[in-house]
């Protein structure tokens, strides 16, 4: 790891423009390291671009620079910098906006496919966020209450308010340093995790209303109809994964989500020991151990009887190696 940090560095150090990527379907973690990472970059003068492919989430339009994420770049960059992207097929559209280009990668999943020129991947990190603070005094940035406030939105998010297995002292720790730098816990936590538009609490509804349990697994689907009729914007679960995931009888959680051109998303969220990330990589898709995700093509019932077949054939040998 310390040649690969140190290969960055000398990138970093050599450019003056930077385009900062995420992936599809954006999260916290996903929009909270790109732009922290971007306004510490801009903090040093450099030219820095945002570039998410579905655009910013609107929950998110309270941190800073949330207003400057484009869809495409306005011109080359020196650098191309890849953050919480487990794969360069996640980044979508924005893959090709940059001619398929991507000199650093930096992530937390443990299926990253080290799919750019230099790799800084850590699986044992909490979010990709935790690693960027981490990696900012060695690439000589500067962590202010803006950059503090996006890199704990990602923090927070993506361990769901500090409620996953890899919490740890030390990310309760980088938690507290960064609300020492001005980052504001409550806000974060309200707008990440709680608040929800009126739209997306209907799309809920048309998922919780069709739920299905069948040994150890909890599962609903969400249409392209449900999203019509809700008035929901979005291509993703607004989330509703982590409520299903939260009900007692799911030691697999799944949400499967129709997409355009024939193709659904599929999320799955499971407790220990149940590791779906080996599961979405039967399909094409990656994650963690508790909470994975693919898309997979074929229409919505087809697919999950896919998936549910193959997650309860998975489920069943890990509970004959736990016996």
């Amino acid at each position: 790891m310390k040649a690969e940090i140190a290969a960055a560095r000398s990138r970093l150090r050599k450019a003056s423009s930077v385009l900062v990527v995420s992936h599809i379907r954006p999260d916290g973690d996903a929009i909270g390291s790109l732009l922290g990472l971007t306004l510490a970059l801009r903090n040093t003068g450099r030219r820095v671009t945002s570039l998410l492919a579905d655009g910013l989430p609107g929950r998110f339009a309270f941190l800073p620079g949330a207003d400057r994420v484009v869809a495409a770049p306005d011109g080359p960059a020196d650098l191309v910098v890849a953050v919480d992207c487990s794969s360069d097929e996640r980044m979508g559209l924005a893959l090709d906006s940059i001619g398929g280009r991507v000199d650093l990668n930096i992530d937390h999943h443990v299926t990253n496919t080290r799919f750019a020129d230099v790799n800084i991947v850590r699986p044992d990190a909490a979010a990709t966020a935790e690693i960027l603070y981490e990696l900012a005094p060695r690439f000589g940035l500067m962590v202010d209450e803006g950059v503090a406030t996006c890199l704990l939105t990602g923090l927070v998010t993506d361990t769901i308010g500090f409620r996953t297995s890899n919490v740890t002292p030390a990310v309760l720790r980088l938690a507290a340093e960064l609300v020492e730098r001005g980052a504001p816990l409550a806000e974060v936590y309200d707008r990440g995790l709680n608040r929800r538009a009126l739209a997306a609490a209907r799309y809920w509804g048309s998922g919780l209303v069709k739920l299905e349990r069948r040994n150890g697994l909890v599962w609903t689907t969400l249409t392209h109809q449900d999203r019509l009729r809700s008035g929901y914007p979005g291509l993703d679960d607004a989330d509703l994964i982590n409520l299903v995931s939260a009900i007692e009888e799911a030691e697999v959680a799944l949400i499967f989500i129709e997409q355009p051109g024939a193709k659904v998303k599929v999320s799955w969220r499971s407790r220990a020991p149940v590791d779906v990330a080996q599961i979405a990589a039967q399909f094409g898709g990656g994650g963690h151990a508790p909470a994975a995700g693919a898309v997979i093509a074929g229409t919505i019932d087809q697919v999950a009887e896919l998936v549910l077949e193959a997650t309860a054939a998975y489920l069943t040998q890990v509970r004959s190696a736990a016996a």
